[in-house]
């Protein structure tokens, strides 16, 4: 008895049919998956293809090119990126010790970005083969981000008016910069730099930079 040879071979499998949204949202998230195991220069469409368990057509149907990919996922950690951002800073400084809000507020960003370290790693190193228009949507979230903390760090300076001739601009990027510093070799490295040396150091850091300024 013959059996038709067409029975022999394996099954094709198809992607089960979604919605466009879910089916760009499935696909992302299977970028972001693979990322977490190489660097964005080694992503490949074949990777994120088998990731999200299709085939390459249905990929190619929703981004038509590698870069598509690319600018529609970064463009999607950088806007959740600034939504774990703002949750760090306080609302106001009312009532509050300007030292211990401040030291909290780095320590809770460094804390955000070990929840999430692929997303951060993407945010922090500005790798070198992301697009120029993310590297400038990068800085244009950068300054946001700084003229919301230097509202508050000028709130916070207005409690004492010893701290009245301190330099707002240069204390809220310093405590920017040191943030991303902290936030970077966290996720970089962190076994050397373990959640609890970084605390420790933020708050000998901070502590130091809010210090009141000596009398003139």
């Amino acid at each position: 008895m013959s059996t038709s040879r067409s029975t022999d071979r394996p099954r094709r499998r198809y992607a089960a049919r979604l919605p466009a949204e879910q089916r760009r949202a499935q696909l992302l998230d299977a970028a972001f998956a693979v990322l977490g195991r190489v660097e964005l220069h080694e992503l490949s469409m074949e990777a994120v293809a088998q990731e999200a368990e299709v085939g390459k057509p249905v990929l190619y149907t929703v981004f038509k090119t590698r870069a598509d990919l690319v600018e529609a996922l970064l463009d999607r950690e950088r806007e959740r990126a600034l939504e774990q951002v703002a949750d760090t800073l306080p609302a106001d400084l009312l009532g509050a010790d300007p030292v211990v809000a401040a030291s909290a507020t780095v320590e809770a960003f460094v804390a955000v970005a070990l929840e999430n370290p692929t997303r951060w790693r993407l945010i922090l190193a500005g790798p070198g083969s992301a697009p120029d228009e993310y590297r400038e949507a990068i800085r244009s979230s950068r300054e946001g981000i700084f003229d919301q903390a230097d509202a508050l760090v000028r709130m916070g300076l207005a409690i004492d008016d010893r701290w009245a001739r301190m330099d707002s601009a240069l204390l809220t990027n310093s405590l920017l910069t040191i943030a991303e510093m902290l936030a970077r070799l966290a996720v970089g490295d962190p076994d050397t730099y373990p959640r609890e040396r970084i605390e420790a150091f933020v708050q000998s850091i901070v502590g130091l930079l809010m210090a009141q300024p000596s009398e003139a």
